[in-house]
């Protein structure tokens, strides 16, 4: 880059020589160039001054410094007098070089390792833009993939809300005997809504769940566990004390209730209620006839019964 700096400097500066006379100049140079090749000097008509070894003087060496800058522009002079304007001007070359070496210092020192920095760095960028497409790719297969799965979980939602609540309204006046219950949904979006859950008991207009007694509160929450339950069956349930708060009439309808699920779910509950462990098949006791020592009491309800009717027999 350099080199090509310099050459177009000198050629800049043995045009603006050139420019006083063209015809004569460009003649002289090309002659001079000539005769150099063959060894030779001329002067100002073309003459040959002198053969190599003879003296020379200041024209002649001026003449052939210019050659020589010149020769080292690779420049032909021809072609430059036939491209060179009519109305060129040594002052206006002097000025274009001025202009021409101004920007060269401009440029200040060259790095001869950027075209290797160059390709380096072109290489590093379609590496990351290979990246950068890799992952944009990655990503839009990934936001592809969330809306399919939101509109999966939404289509899912939908028919599980409807199939519980549904449920719920069936086995919420089966435990009391009346009233009705139902879900409802407390959002706009289905995935980030809420769900709240409406019971109003046989005679009563609550406006909230809370509202309710204790007694009411666990019937409701019998109810919703029993409907989700029975949308995907398990093959037992355990209840702990879920009858607690029940009176007798809530109780029998419980045990109703449970009677009729037992087809499909194997129940196991603990419960200290007569009206419930009568409704079982096998009751399985702990007690402590000694302090300090516990024992298992295993009771077949009906075996119990059987011997019963053969006592009585």
């Amino acid at each position: 880059m350099e080199t090509k700096a310099n050459y177009t400097v000198i050629g800049l500066f043995t045009l603006a020589v050139v420019v006083a006379s063209p015809g004569m100049w460009t003649d002289r140079i090309a002659t001079e160039v000539q005769h150099r090749m063959a060894g030779k000097h001329t002067n100002h008509s073309g003459t040959v001054l002198c053969w190599p070894g003879e003296p020379v003087n200041a024209d002649t060496i001026r003449r052939e410094s210019i050659a020589e800058q010149f020769a080292a522009t690779r420049f032909v002079i021809a072609e430059i007098q036939q491209n060179l304007a009519a109305n060129a001007s040594v002052p206006a070359w002097e000025d274009s070089l001025a202009d021409v070496r101004a920007d060269v210092e401009k440029l200040g020192q060259v790095n001869l390792a950027a075209i290797e920095e160059l390709k380096e760095q072109t290489d590093r960028k379609e590496y990351l833009d290979r990246q950068f497409t890799d992952l944009s790719d990655a990503l839009t297969t990934l936001e592809q993939a969330m809306r399919r799965i939101d509109k999966e979980t939404r289509t899912r939602f939908e028919e599980t809300f409807e199939r519980i609540n549904a449920g719920l309204k069936e086995k919420f006046p089966r435990l009391f005997g009346g009233g009705h219950a139902y879900l409802e949904l407390v959002g706009d979006d289905v995935l980030a809504a809420g769900v709240a859950v409406m019971a109003r008991p046989p005679g009563k207009r609550n406006s909230s769940i809370h509202l309710l007694s204790g007694g009411e509160k666990a019937l409701t929450a019998i109810s919703l566990v029993f409907a989700m339950f029975q949308l995907n069956p398990a093959p037992f349930c355990l209840l702990d004390e879920v009858d607690a708060p029940l009176d007798d009439s809530n109780t029998t309808r419980f045990c109703d209730l449970v009677r009729k699920m037992s087809g499909q779910t194997q129940f196991l509950f603990i419960s200290h209620n007569k009206i419930t462990m009568e409704m079982a098949t096998q009751l399985i006791g702990v007690t402590m006839p000694e302090s300090g020592v516990s024992r298992v009491v295993e009771v077949d309800i009906e075996q119990a019964l059987r011997i019963r009717e053969e006592l009585a027999a």
